[in-house]
C-alpha cells in the first residue's frame, strides 16, 4: 500500500488524531466522502450544471408554474 507498512500508517493516524482531535474526525471523513462522491460523479460524464444560488430546484419549478398560471 504505497510502500507504507503498518507502523507508518499507525503513526500517521496518531498524528492526525492529535492534530485534529477526535471530534473533528467525523467532519473530515464526511468532507472527504462528499469530495470523492462529487469527483466520481464528474468523471462519470454527467453534464449537469446547477446554477441555482441556493434554492431547491423544486421551489424554482413551483415558482415558474405559478408565474405561468398568472401570466
Amino acid at each position: 500500500m504505497f510502500g507504507l507498512g503498518m507502523n507508518e500508517i499507525i503513526i500517521i493516524l496518531v498524528v492526525v488524531l492529535i492534530i485534529f482531535g477526535a471530534g473533528k474526525l467525523p467532519e473530515i471523513g464526511e468532507g472527504l466522502g462528499k469530495g470523492i462522491k462529487s469527483f466520481k460523479k464528474s468523471v462519470s460524464g454527467e453534464d449537469e450544471i446547477d446554477i441555482t444560488p441556493g434554492e431547491d430546484k423544486e421551489k424554482i419549478k413551483d415558482k415558474e408554474k405559478e408565474e405561468a398560471k398568472k401570466g
